[in-house]
Order: structure tokens, then sequence, then C-alpha cells
């Protein structure tokens, strides 16, 4: 009964971590230009005045500009909602920063993959209801939408340090003061992989554990020839099957 009770307690933060994981990567899904100042990278300008300097936030689907002149109307300015962008053509334009022409185009290209955002954020809610209450082999499902998750999440950072490391790189050493430094979209984003990492570990190792408990106590309970626990219902000291609990267990 006690690691049948441990058992239990692990499953339930394995799982509450695979929820911890899908609002994670809703963040990184929403950042820029949907929430103006959650990036996967922010550049800093030298425009700067008596109050503050603008930056540009680039996120899953747009960018925008924060603090467009004059700075002291807070006035941010963001694109439309897009699946690709330039985002070299875009420092070229507001900075005047200098790119290669295969490091334009492979920046270029790889926002298209960013689309992985909001579909490993919907794969990981899924992953979190499936092991949600759903018993063993709904657990194991959920475990196996975790891992899938996980491999496209590992794709996604992949994809996203390399794209912005580039306009990174060109960006603080163009000289022009202009400073580059990761956002929180894609810390938020690596987090995400940790944890949804864990937690498909804790859901899947629980199950089979618990799957374990379960035979092992079946076969005592044919060589005693009897249920291994009594409850109320038994009859002629032998004690009734233990009713199936919400979830796993």
């Amino acid at each position: 009964m006690a690691l049948t009770s441990i058992s239990r307690r692990t499953h339930w933060f394995g799982v509450a971590l695979l929820f911890i994981s899908s609002i994670l990567l809703l963040i990184t899904t929403i950042s820029a230009p949907i929430w103006n100042h959650v990036s996967l990278l922010d550049v800093t300008l030298t425009n700067a005045t008596s109050l503050r300097n603008s930056s540009v936030t680039f996120g899953t689907f747009g960018y925008c500009i924060l603090d467009v002149p004059p700075v002291a109307t807070h006035q941010d300015w963001c694109t439309h909602h897009k699946i690709g962008y330039a985002p070299a053509d875009i420092m070229a334009r507001i900075d005047h920063t200098s790119f290669s022409e295969m490091a334009a185009g492979t920046s270029d290209s790889l926002t298209r993959v960013m689309v992985l955002h909001p579909i490993v954020c919907v794969l990981a809610f899924a992953a979190f209801l499936t092991s949600l209450g759903s018993g063993i082999i709904g657990s194991l499902i959920g475990a196996f939408i975790a891992f899938v998750t996980w491999v496209l999440v590992l794709i996604s950072l992949a994809v996203d340090f390399s794209l912005f490391s580039i306009v990174k790189h060109h960006v603080n050493h163009d000289k022009s003061g202009s400073k580059a430094t990761y956002g929180s979209a894609i810390w938020l984003l690596l987090v995400s992989f940790v944890t949804l990492f864990f937690g498909m570990l804790i859901v899947f190792f629980t199950c089979c554990t618990h799957q374990r408990e379960k035979r092992i106590a079946g076969q005592r309970a044919k060589e005693e020839g009897t249920y291994p626990a009594a409850s109320a219902g038994g009859t002629d000291g032998v004690a009734a099957p233990r009713k199936k609990r919400f979830g796993i267990f």
C-alpha cells in the first residue's frame, strides 16, 4: 500500500509537469506580436533619449517595435500575425545591420519552422489530458504523446537558437551600438523542454510500476486462494476485489 501511495503521488506530479509544459509552450506561442513584451529575441536600438531606447521584439508570428518615437507616448507598433517573416531584412531596414545573402536566407527560412510552437503546445496539453485519470492505457498513450512532443520541442529549440543566433551575432558585431539578447520566450521554451522530459518519464514509469504491483498482487492472491485485501462486501472471510478509483490507481 505504501508503494502504491508513493507511485500515485509521483504519477500526479508527472501529470502536473505536463500541464506546466503546455502553459510554458502557450506563452512562447503567443509571444510578439500577440504579446508585445514577450520575445524570442530582443534588440535594443541606439535611438537613446532622456527616457528610454526603442527596441525590437521578435516572436513566433511576427515582431514588434516598442516605444516608437516620441517615446513619451509608450507607443508600440506590431506586424500582423503570419507564419514566416524576414528578421534579417527587418534589422537591415531598422538598424542598417548588414547580413550576408546566406545568413539572411537561412534566418528567413527558419522562421517558417516556428509553426511548430502552437503544434507542440496543443500536443503537450493533449498529453496532459490523456494522462489525467485515464487509467494505465490512457497514461501510456499520454506518455507517448509527450515523447513525440518532446522531440518536436527539441527541433523547435534547435531552430530557434540557430535562427536568432544569426541575427544576434550580426546585430552585436555591426558596430551600430544596438544590443541583441535572447528573450524570455526562448528560455521558457527551454524550461518546457526539461519539464516535458521529466513529466514524460514519470508518467511512463509510474504506469509500469503500478502495473507490476498489480501483477504481483494478483499472483500472491492466487497462491493464497483469496484476494489481497479485505473490504466491505466480502463473504466467508474472503474480501471482494477493490473497485477501481479515479486515475490509474
